[in-house]
Formats: C-alpha cells, structure tokens, sequence
C-alpha cells in the first residue's frame, strides 16, 4: 500500500515557478517581479478585510500613530527653512551694512530646539505604530494559520492524493507567509506613503501654488518612467524565476540521486546541464536586476529636471521677494520628499496584488469539501473491546461516479483470520484497505465492523481500532523511542521495550551508541531499510489494535533481516485480523483465504491450496513467479 502523498517529503524546496520573494527595496527586484492576479480580487480583498475586523480598534490607532509621525515629520523642513531665512536675512543685513543686522543666535537655537522634538516625537509615534501594526498583523495571520491547520485536518484523503504535497505546503506555508509579510510591512508602509503624498502637497501648495504646479507637470514623465521600466523588467524576472525552478528541480534531483549518478558515470552530463541552466538564470536575472535597477537613476533625473525648473523659479520669485529663501529650501526638500513615496507606492501595489493572489489561494483550500460528518455523539462505548469481525456488504466504489473501480463486494472476515489480498496493480487492493479505514466513503453499501457500521463511528475511534505496517516505512525526526511509543499515548518505557523485543528489534537498538534515545534524522538513512521495518512493526504491536493492515515489507531486505521481519510480524498478527497486501506470494501460503482481485472485483477467493486447484488467475500469478521459464507478473 503506498504511503498517501500528504506523508512523504516534499522534494521541490525552491520557490515555486513564477513566484518571486517580495519586493520592498526601491529600484530593486521588486518593482518588475512577476506579479500573481487573483481571479476575484475585490471578493478576496473583502474577505482578507474580514481577518483583519477583531482587530478594527488598533488598525484605527495604527492609522492615527502614522498621520502623526508623518505629519511631524513633513513639517519639519518648513519649521528648518524659517531658520534659513533669519540666516540670510542676518547675513545680507551685514553685507548691506545695516547697522541693526545680526544672527538671530536665540532665535535660531529655538527653531533646533524645536526641531529636535519633532523628530522626536515623530519617532515616538513611529515606534508605536509598528509595535501595534506588529500585533495586528501576527494576530491575524496566527488565526488564519491556526483555521489552515483545522481545515487539513478535516479534509478528505482524495484531496491529497489529487494534489501534490508542495502545492498542499506552498498555500499552507508560503502563501500565509506572503499575507504576513504584508501586513507587518507593506500595509504601514502604504500607509504612511499616501499620507507623505498629501502631506507634502499641502505644505507645498501652503509655501507656492505656481512651484507645486511645476513639481506635479513632472509626474506623467515620472509614471511613464516607473510603466517603461517595470515593464521591460516583468518578462525578464518571470524568465528568471522560470530558470530558477528548473535548477531547483535539476540540484535536488541530482543530489538526491547522488549514488544512481556516480555509479553509471553521468557527473559530466549532470554538471553540463547545470552549467546550461545556470548560464540562462544568469542571462535572465543581469537583465532583470539591471532593468529595474534603472529605475531609481530615472527617477532622480526626472526629479532633477523638476528641482532645475524650482531653483530657477524660485530664484526668480526669491529676487522679487515674493518667496523667502527659506521657503525655497523647504520646497525642495518637499520635492525630494515626494518622489520616493511614489514609487514605493507602485512597489507596494504589485506586493498587494501578489498577496490577494496568495489570499485566493489560502481561501480556496478553506473552501474545498470537507469529509462527511462525524455521526453524533459516535459508538464507542459499543467497541470497547473489539474483536475484529469485518464484513463488506454490497460496497461499491469509484474515485470517478462514472468510473467504478469496485462493484458489489461481499467479504465476511471473523475475528483473528488472516486475509490476503492479492492481484495486479491497480486492481484495487489499496482502495480496499482505504475504504476499511475510511479514508474513501463508499458509493454504494455498507461495512461493519463487529455488525456496527463505521459511517457510525468517530473517524478517530475507528482508525484506533488498525495498526498499519507499510512496505515505505514512515519514522519522523525524533528519538527511537518516540517512534515507537507513536501509535500509543502515554506509553511507558517498559511497554515500549516490550514491543521492540516482540518485533525483535531491542538487540539492534542497544547496539546503538544511544540506544533508545538515539534520533534519527529527517529519513532515518542513520537506520537500514530492515531496522527500520522492524521499529514500524514495534509501533505497531505497542498500539495493540484489533485489525492488522500489513503491506509486505520484506522485498527490499536480505534474506536474514526477511526471517526477523516474518518472526516479528507473525508475533504481531497472532490473535488479531489482519489484511496482508501480498506482492510475494510465497508469504500467504498459510493465509486464512486469499482474495484475488482484478480491475476492482474479487475474481477468485480462497485458501492457497483451493486457489491452485482451481488453476486460474491465481495459479497462473503464482506459478509466474517461481517457474523458470515463465515471465513475472507484478502483483505490486
């Protein structure tokens, strides 16, 4: 029985294609990043507003901590200018040699005096609203992550066998990542971008009307700059992150099939292909990073045409004494200030796109179909002591409606008998076992499980009743004893050795330098494929079920740790139901009955003997594997 795909290990670790980091940097990658739409952008927007309701009163503070910090800020070049003023007015006092000239010292360490509190204030107001924006942003996104979690939970098995595990993570993990991001950074920085535009045209339009007319005429030449250049960069930057996927693919790949490589000599054939992609992601990130790199060098000389035609305006105006020079001043340093909210506000909406897309895609796993319903209140005072009798009843199954793979199945099981299941692949021998486990709700009739019906039972409960043994072992990042004690809360040591004894697995474990306390890593590779085998089989003897799922274990072992994995086994199959998914068949021979399973139906059953007796389709599978002359068939 293979192993459902939400358990293995996710190989494409990168960035998935066409999907880049964020970008907050001005100029940088992010202005020309390949941009996600979503398919219904206001509904999804809507929606992500709805997260962020609870939190209305701090948003609301956030919103009046940043309108102050940045209203103390913008005011700052004004109150600095008037201090310029009393400088020239002193200084050309003296040149016109007007006796009452002087330097306004008092005056002037005033104005710093009140500056230094602007700013200061300016900070503290600052601080403030990226400590609240902090707890907004980590609140919401710990719900949504936490509502994610629950969802996965609820999901049917068909969802993760139709997906792959890195979509499945990439929306769980990365997508939420995205949305957090943005309401840690993005959002504040938005905010604060927009209140810097109208504050500095106000105090602009409060210093002179005719020069922010002139400052405003340069903005389509600034936009048709930032359009030109974003742009030019998109197709470059989607062309990288396309190149940096395959590479991704192309190193784990290769690295994780480092052996395979070396051993049939392809070192050279492997590098040479690294080497043609790695010279394409070069090509298409030079171009993209210098593409948007240009676009702050535009901007600033957009913004010097604009600062030429104020200097020399304002010159006039200041001659004229229609403008004081400090006034001048300020203008300019409002100038300055106005282009580089403008373009952080371009950025800015590209990463806000990208997030909604990454939203739909959260939402849309928060919407898929959940399993049927528990059945209230459950049975489980009915099993309290299981035995094991299983019976199937007209049950009929197709992943498609249109398609059955399983029609009208009658199998009575009692309790402590063996079945094996046997066939081809795709018969329908792992849809069988799903079924049992209710991973799969059944088209048509019913299965028991001691006469009670397991659309009656608690998911949990019934799935306490099987232990499963798996042909691709799953041991997880933790001690050996953990490992063990998985399938049994609240286990104690001595039960714990007991089950590796039973699986005789306790001489191997204490060879180890730290015995039971010894981690295995993320594949247990610090473990042969038989020790590990015999640690599943330990689990599954501890969590002591009624009904055994095994999935012949053996064919990838040698033929000593095979006699140790069959001892362990039968020591655990003793007394209990099991179902043996069977690849050798030799392995069954003393099975209780054999079903024989074809294209989903059960075409002969039987025990070994009475199935070659009647030298069918059972006959012809088992003679193929030990006639010389025959060919194998894979009954895997």
């Amino acid at each position: 029985m293979s192993e459902p795909r939400g358990n293995q290990e996710m190989h494409h670790k990168g960035p998935p294609p066409g999907r880049g980091p964020m970008g907050g940097g001005m100029g940088g990658g992010g202005m020309g990043m390949p941009v996600q739409k979503a398919k219904n952008f206001k509904g999804t927007l809507r929606r992500l507003m709805g997260y962020l309701r609870p939190q209305r009163t701090k948003l609301l503070a956030v919103l009046i901590t940043a309108v102050l910090s940045t209203a103390f800020a913008i005011y700052s070049p004004k109150v600095l200018g008037n201090a310029t003023t009393i400088l020239f007015d002193g200084m050309m006092g003296k040149l016109r040699g007007d006796p009452d000239a002087h330097f306004d010292l008092a005056g002037i360490w005033q104005i710093v005096a009140f500056l230094a509190a602007l700013y200061l204030v300016s900070s503290i107001f600052s601080y403030i609203q990226q400590f609240l924006m902090a707890g907004v942003a980590q609140k919401t996104v710990y719900g949504l992550r936490n509502e994610v979690n629950a969802k996965l939970g609820k999901l049917p098995l068909k969802f993760f066998d139709s997906r792959t595990h890195g979509e499945i993570l990439s929306r769980a993990v990365n997508d939420v990542d995205n949305i957090s991001n943005t309401l840690q950074q993005s959002l504040t920085q938005l905010i604060t971008s927009v209140i810097t535009i109208i504050g500095v045209i106000i105090m602009m339009l409060t210093i002179s009307p005719w020069l922010t007319l002139i400052l405003l005429l340069t903005l389509p030449l600034s936009l048709i700059v930032i359009k030109g250049a974003a742009g030019r960069s998109q197709k470059h930057f989607k062309a990288q992150q396309m190149e940096l996927g395959t590479l991704n693919g192309h190193v784990e790949e290769m690295y994780s099939g480092h052996k395979i490589v070396k051993a049939y000599g392809q070192e050279e054939i492997s590098v040479a292909k690294f080497d043609k992609i790695n010279e394409r992601l070069y090509e298409s990130g030079w171009r993209a990073q210098f593409v948007s790199g240009n676009i702050m060098p535009l901007m600033s000389m957009v913004s010097n045409i604009g600062y030429v035609f104020i200097s020399v305006v304002g010159g006039i105006m200041v001659t004229k004494g229609s403008i004081s020079i400090g006034n001048i001043q300020a203008f300019i340093q409002y100038a300055r200030q106005f282009s580089m909210p403008l373009v952080q506000t371009a950025n800015i909406a590209n990463i806000i796109q990208s997030t909604i897309a990454s939203a739909e895609r959260v939402f849309e796993l928060l919407d898929e179909a959940e399993e049927i319903p528990e059945a209230s209140g459950g049975l489980e005072a009915e099993l309290v002591s299981p035995k094991g009798d299983v019976a199937l009843h007209g049950v009929s199954f197709g992943y498609k409606e249109d398609a059955m793979l399983i029609e009208n199945m009658d199998i009575n099981v009692k309790n402590g008998q063996t079945v094996a299941i046997v066939g081809p692949t795709g018969a329908g021998k792992t849809t069988l076992v799903n079924l049992l486990m209710r991973f799969y709700e059944v088209n048509e009739g019913h299965i028991t499980i001691d006469g009670v019906d397991i659309t009656q039972m608690k998911r949990g409960q019934l799935r306490s009743l099987f232990g499963m043994v798996l042909q691709d072992t799953w041991l997880f990042n933790g001690t050996i004893r953990d490992n063990i004690a998985y399938g049994r809360k609240g286990a104690t040591e001595e039960q714990i050795i007991e089950a590796a004894k039973a699986a005789h697995a306790d001489h191997f474990i204490r060879t180890l330098p730290e015995g039971y306390s010894t981690v295995l890593n993320e594949e247990a590779s610090n473990l042969s494929q038989g020790q590990k085998q015999l640690l599943t089989i330990a689990r599954a003897i501890l969590a002591d079920p009624a009904i055994l799922i095994l999935d012949e274990a053996t064919s990838s072992v040698d033929t000593r740790t095979e006699v140790h994995i069959q001892k362990a086994m039968h020591e655990l199959m003793n007394g209990r139901t099991s179902f043996v998914i069977a690849h050798r068949l030799s392995t069954i021979r003393e099975a209780d009955l054999i079903l024989v399973m074809n294209k989903g139906s059960i075409i002969e059953k039987g025990t070994h003997n009475e199935l070659l007796a009647q030298d069918g389709f059972y006959a012809d599978l088992y003679n193929s594997q030990f006639t010389g002359g025959g060919v194998q068939q894979s009954v895997g």
